[in-house]
This record gives structure tokens, C-alpha cells and sequence, in this order.
């Protein structure tokens, strides 16, 4: 089945069509690093995250994601801590990348700098004046938006009734300005900033242009997807279009996608509404799966709402995923899965097959969740199983096989169970020791000391070793 795609651009779903055979150029608009990341990015990014990782099942993905780190808030960040904007900005940056490792974020292939792109962001501001697309005026450049007929069509927007100022980012008090919504290509250095050379003076770029220069000098003129969040849509991504293509004349995307927002509580996540949650508050409280877990159980371009009884039972939903994708761990070797070459069973191609039905229909996790949910629900119940009664009579080969589709799934959807606690009880205690703390146990129960019974049973509980007793009177023990 061909994958299919919302475009915000034609407002449709349409069927996925790379530029080039087997190959997607996918863009990610990236953070201002000049403040921790939120709720927000993290939804936004995993959505990106999960889209890249389904591509990268049929096609060769090349994943761009750009960095602002010139902006006029990360330069009122530096004033006030009396540094410089690049070490603002190089703070932040190392704490967007270790919060997205925890996310289970991969990597993007490349992370262009704004900073690092100035020589392209003076070409294609000179080569816009050049086609009477922007202006120069007092040290600044505008791009006459009166001059590109399409401008609006991606918000769809008119230009008459638009508002300068949308997203806070266009001063409608410039006075170098010959029409009020026109945007600024050029800056003009303020005393004590940093600034660059140009024909225009000493200045530093806006920051649409940014953008469409980083697409540009490391994608090419035009790519397959261009994505971020609902709130990038107007002015950002509709001023990146007129500059693109106004100079290029040529489409910049075909297909634009945009993530819905975060609400808490069922208001907009804002900071002036004093509920700004960061990643790193979050995750000081919960799994960063569990928050994973949360973002993709609605359809990436769904709003969804924040609340402790959601994130809670995001916490049990992935409780059950997590123990699930660890049944290998706990029982694949006594089970023989090491020697298992068996074909795919029916019910087990159909329940992958259902997944990505849901994943080609414009990449709908909530849809798709249903089937890791109900893989995860029989490994756990086969799990519960084999712990306590040591058998199951369910074949080897049937574990086996749906462990393979659900680790399958989860690797699209980005979820990566932790192991270091099982990992820790590997390295700290052997079988053997475990088996002569088991009995010395039962000698403890015997001799009716039951305190150093509970003594030695939390001991192994501490390294990772849970105790099952039987009724027969032995007992069975299990790395959890």
C-alpha cells in the first residue's frame, strides 16, 4: 500500500511520491536554542522522529534538522547573563541533545547552524534583490510580499487580511518598511551585537531566510518534505515559500506537514499561562517512554491534551510494552528462540499488516498502537505465566514470532526498553549465587527465621531478582 500524506500545502491527503526513487529529502525546522525544551518540542520531534523512522522502512532517508542560534532572544539571554550568544547558545544546545537521546530521538544527518550559513543567506538575499523580490532600506532588507502573487497560499491566507506581527517575530514598527507586512531579510547591527558583513551593511539575517537558505545548501532546490509545527505554518514556513521560490522558481516541498499542538489541561501550553512544563521537569517524574507513549496515542496532527490522568495511564500503557519487549531477555534462551528459523504465522502477518495499513494512512499512530497494545497484552499474560507456573502452552515458535512483530512495531514507533537494572543483576550475581541464596532461604523458612528470609529475598529483589514461591514448595526466580 502507498503511503499517504495530509499536505497542509492542498489541504488533502495525497499518495507519497519521492522526487527520487528510493530516496526522501525530508527538512525538520529546528529550536532558538536560548531556553530548555518543552512538552511541545518533544511532541513535535517525535513525530518526526516516528515519520523518519517509518520512511526509513521503504526508503533511503536524508534528515535535516536546522539550528537558530542567532535571534533576538538568545541575545537578550546573553545580556542578561552578561556571556555570549554563542555560549547561550551551545548551552542549549547540548541540553536539546541530551534531551532528545532520552526521548530515544535519533539523530538528525545533518544539524546546520545559522550561524554557519551566512555566505548562503547573502547570496539568496542578493539574488532576491536582484529579481525585485526585496529591498534594501537605512541597513535592513525587506522581502516585498506585495511581489509574489502566491503569498498566503500555504495558510491560506489573504494578504489584506493578514496581521504584521503574526508569531511575534515581525516588528510592525520597522520604519524601513514601504508595506507593513513585508518581513525582514537583513538586520542592521544594534550596538553590541554580533554582526556579519554584507553589502548592506554590517548586520546579521532574519529568520525566515535562515531557513530557506539551510534547506537550500544542503538538500538542494527542492525536497520531498517539509515539516514542524502548526504554529510554524504562518508566517514561517509561508515566508520560507515566497523566498524559495521566488528566487528558484521552483516548488521548495511537496508535501507539507505539520504537528498539532500540547495542551494542559485543555489550554494552548503557553508561558504567560504559567504552565510551561520542560522536557526535564517532565522527565524527573516520569518514563521518557511513557511520555513517548502519550505523544503518539493521538495522530500527529491531533491536538492532545496534558493531564496527570493521561500521562498516569500512559505510565501503565507502557509498563505493559516494556515488559513485553523484554520477554526475549527473560525467557527467549530457556525457551531455545537461539535455533527457532520458522515462516511467519497468518495472524501474525496480519497484525503487522494491519499496522502499517494504519502507519500508510498518513502515519496514524493511535490506530497503530492497537496492535502493539494487543501483541503486548498476550507476551505480558504469557509471561505472567511461565513465571509462575514455569511452562506455557503456548509454542515457542508462536512466542517467538509475535516477540519478532512486536519489536518490529516498536522500533518504528521509537520505543526502546531499558535493560540497565537487568544488565546490573547480570554483572553483580551469577545463577549459581542465586540458586545458594535461594537456599539458604529455604533453610531460613525451615528454621522458622522468617526476618532473614524477607532479609535474603529483598536482597535479590535490590540486584533485579524477583522470587516466586511454588506450592510444591520450590521456588522460581526471574530477572525483572
Amino acid at each position: 500500500m502507498t503511503i499517504r500524506i495530509y499536505n497542509t500545502l492542498t489541504r488533502r491527503k495525497e499518495d507519497f511520491i519521492p522526487l527520487e526513487a528510493g530516496i526522501v529529502k525530508m527538512y525538520v525546522c529546528g529550536v532558538t536554542v536560548y531556553d530548555y525544551c518543552h512538552l511541545g518540542h518533544a511532541r513535535a520531534y517525535m513525530a518526526w522522529d516516528m515519520v523518519r523512522r517509518y520512511l526509513a522502512t521503504k526508503y533511503q532517508v536524508q534528515f535535516v534538522q536546522n539550528i537558530t542560534d542567532i535571534d533576538d532572544k538568545i541575545l537578550k539571554r546573553a545580556l542578561e547573563r552578561e556571556t555570549t550568544m554563542e555560549a547561550i547558545a551551545n548551552q542549549y544546545i547540548a541540553a536539546y541533545d541530551q534531551d532528545m537521546a532520552r526521548l530515544n530521538i535519533a539523530k538528525a544527518d545533518d544539524y546546520p547552524r545559522a550561524t554557519e550559513t551566512i555566505p548562503e543567506i547573502i547570496e539568496l538575499i542578493q539574488k532576491l534583490i536582484d529579481q525585485d523580490y526585496a529591498y534594501a532600506s537605512g541597513g535592513d532588507v525587506y522581502y516585498a510580499v506585495q511581489k509574489f502573487p502566491n503569498y498566503g497560499k500555504l495558510s491560506g491566507r489573504k494578504l489584506e487580511d493578514m496581521q504584521a506581527g503574526a508569531s511575534g517575530r515581525v516588528d510592525e514598527h520597522e520604519p524601513h518598511k514601504r508595506y507593513p507586512f513585508d518581513f525582514a531579510l537583513w538586520k542592521t547591527a544594534k550596538p553590541n551585537e554580533p554582526f556579519w558583513e554584507s553589502p548592506w551593511g554590517n548586520g546579521r539575517p532574519g529568520w525566515h531566510i535562515e531557513c530557506s537558505a539551510m534547506v537550500r545548501s544542503r538538500l538542494g532546490d527542492t525536497i520531498d518534505i517539509h515539516a514542524g509545527g502548526i504554529d510554524l505554518q504562518f508566517p514561517h514556513h509561508e515566508n520560507e515559500i515566497a523566498q524559495s521560490e521566488a528566487a528558484f522558481h521552483k516548488p521548495l516541498a511537496q508535501y507539507w506537514m505539520h504537528n498539532g499542538f500540547v495542551n494542559i489541561d485543555g489550554e494552548k501550553m503557553s508561558k504567560s499561562l504559567h504552565n510551561f512544563k520542560t522536557i526535564r521537569d517532565l522527565l524527573s517524574y516520569f518514563d521518557p517512554m511513557a511520555i513517548r507513549l502519550f505523544t503518539l496515542q493521538a495522530q500527529y496532527r491531533q491536538p492532545i491534551d496534558f493531564t496527570e490522568e493521561a500521562i498516569n495511564a500512559a505510565t501503565k500503557g507502557w509498563e505493559t510494552i516494556r515488559e513485553s519487549m523484554l520477554f526475549a531477555l527473560d525467557f527467549g534462551t530457556k525457551l531455545g528462540w537461539q535455533n527457532l528459523e520458522v515462516p511467519s504465522r497468518q495472524e501474525v502477518i496480519d497484525a503487522i499488516a494491519g499496522f502499517e495499513e494504519a502507519m500508510d494512512d498518513d502515519f496514524n499512530t493511535s490506530v497503530a498502537l492497537s496492535y502493539v497494545f494487543e501483541l503486548a497484552k498476550k507476551l505480558r499474560a504469557e509471561r505472567n505465566t511461565l513465571v509462575y507456573s514455569g511452562k506455557s502452552e503456548t509454542s515457542a515458535e508462536v512466542l517467538f514470532q509475535e516477540w519478532q512483530a512486536l519489536s518490529y512495531m516498536t522500533n518504528v514507533l521509537g520505543f526502546v526498553a531499558d535493560i540497565r537494572d537487568r544488565q546490573v543483576a547480570s554483572d553483580s550475581i551469577t545463577e549459581s549465587q542465586i540458586e545458594a541464596l535461594i537456599q539458604q532461604r529455604i533453610e531460613a523458612k525451615k528454621a522458622k527465621n522468617y526476618q532473614e528470609g524477607d532479609r535474603i529475598r529483598d536482597e535479590l529483589k535490590a540486584l533485579g531478582i524477583t522470587l516466586v514461591d511454588q506450592k510444591d514448595g520450590t521456588t522460581r526466580w526471574l530477572r525483572t
